[in-house]
């Protein structure tokens, strides 16, 4: 049993199994932590494993994972079965998934099958096409994708670098936001990536963390997945992935044959949107919330910006301001 001591949240998670298991001995370890101000730990009782969600209710919307859950389950999406509840304090006791996600298991040589699975997932996800009334999901509309853009001026340049952001980039947020614009719309997880897709028993997949949600561009979620920010892949092995996707949103309907064309413009525009986006929270994450670690992820982040501003005219103004730019070339 993990020390409760002055940590008044795990005290009352604590007091609350104990009601849901009056007769039974258990103990609870921590499991993990993420971006936000959640929190997880594995319950054992005597015949199982559960995950306890610990979201307190002024920081994080347990609703929200609440709704997405269940709806996603009706589709058979692999996400936890959700045992118990309580709103109010903001605590779920979920099925276990293990604690082997994708990019712990992928050091052992079974990439491409664990690829394939995921986009399966995905596309499986994706056929939901969730109508917004009846989901209850927010669009994935131009003002969230400016404000989310924001972040990169605001906290990666401004903030971490302390340089101004050049005029070019107003008009490149009003190009990538007309090149979002033309996709199809669908489910949107936003986060479908290496540490939160887990390896659970006999190699099944389990998805997590998708409680931010969204209606918005089919690409959103592949880039995600094929340009992960905590792990690189050769260019290669992301455009046969990539291949292997277009094959089956085709079969399933989601993409036309001329749609299935525009999907790696598609793929980069919408990861530059990311990429931007994500430099931004990985500095916020470090100076307003004390997670220094992500600027670890920073280089990564930042080789995929390049990577896309190199190979589209439209986007030289930003390649330029990059490249001619001590401070993040000097990252990159």
């Amino acid at each position: 049993m993990i020390n409760t001591t002055d940590d008044n949240r795990l005290n009352q998670l604590t007091d609350w199994v104990k009601k849901l298991f009056p007769d039974e001995p258990f103990s609870i370890t921590v499991a993990s932590s993420d971006a936000s101000f959640r929190r997880y730990f594995r319950l054992h009782t005597v015949n199982d494993t559960y995950i306890l969600m610990d979201a307190p209710p002024e920081h994080e919307n347990i609703s929200s994972f609440i709704n997405i859950d269940e709806f996603l389950a009706k589709f058979d999406v692999a996400v936890p079965h959700i045992f118990h509840k309580d709103e109010d304090n903001g605590f779920l006791m979920l099925s276990d998934l293990g604690d082997i996600s994708f990019l712990k298991a992928l050091a052992h040589g079974n990439s491409d099958t664990l690829y394939r699975a995921a986009i399966d997932e995905l596309v499986k996800m994706q056929q939901s096409r969730p109508q917004e009334a009846t989901a209850g999901l927010p669009l994935y509309d131009e003002k969230k994708l400016r404000d989310e853009m924001s972040l990169f001026p605001d906290w990666f340049l401004g903030r971490h670098l302390s340089i101004k952001a050049p005029e070019s980039l107003s008009i490149i947020y009003d190009f990538l936001i007309e090149e979002i614009k033309h996709q199809p719309v669908c489910f949107v997880h936003r986060d479908y990536h290496s540490r939160n897709l887990m390896v659970c028993k006999e190699n099944s997949l389990g998805i997590i963390d998708f409680q931010d949600a969204v209606i918005g561009p089919i690409s959103y979620d592949l880039v995600s997945l094929l340009k992960d920010c905590y792990i690189q892949w050769p260019y290669e092995q992301q455009q046969s992935w990539l291949e292997y996707y277009k094959s089956v949103a085709i079969e399933a309907k989601l993409l036309n044959y001329e749609e299935s064309h525009h999907l790696q413009r598609w793929f980069d525009m919408t990861g530059l949107q990311r990429h931007l986006k994500v430099l931004g929270i990985f500095c916020r994450l470090n100076y307003r919330d004390g997670k220094a670690n992500y600027l670890n992820d920073l280089p990564l982040t930042l080789q995929y910006v390049f990577d896309v501003c190199e190979r589209y005219e439209a986007l030289a103004p930003l390649y330029e301001f990059m490249s001619n730019t001590p401070e993040i070339v000097a990252i990159k």
